[in-house]
């Protein structure tokens, strides 16, 4: 079979002024170790970010209007509720789950920040 005419070429990366960042760009870890350590730092910083975030009004709106549609339907569909009853008890009820969902949600985060806060001064 012929042989091409021309070597097959990397592809060319940096920008014009030949500039070329090669520091981190790897695509594959080289070994193991380097694989878990990637996880692991991707993987922290994702969940750690969200928790450490105190919680919103917003976020327990959408929280109880969510958990208010789900009552209401439960109670139309399983109980065989009037649908203008079922609506006024899930008023009720969103009225009821977003003050309690932010202040429990406000709790446990005071709870988390008062352990870290230990952690990092390392007391018991």
């Amino acid at each position: 079979m012929a042989q091409p005419k021309n070597k097959r070429r990397r592809k060319r990366r940096g920008t014009q002024g030949g500039r070329i960042d090669t520091a981190g760009r790897r695509a594959r870890p080289r070994n193991r170790a380097e694989a878990r350590n990637r996880a692991r730092a991707s993987g922290s910083k994702s969940t750690s970010k969200k928790r450490d975030l105190p919680p919103t009004w917003k976020g327990s709106a959408y929280r109880g209007f969510f958990a208010a549609v789900i009552f209401v339907v439960i109670l139309i569909l399983l109980f065989k509720r009037p649908v203008p009853v079922s609506l006024i008890f899930g008023a009720f009820m969103l009225v009821f789950y977003i003050p309690t969902g932010y202040y429990i949600d406000m709790t446990m985060w005071r709870k988390r920040e008062r352990q870290r806060i230990r952690d990092r001064e390392g007391t018991p």
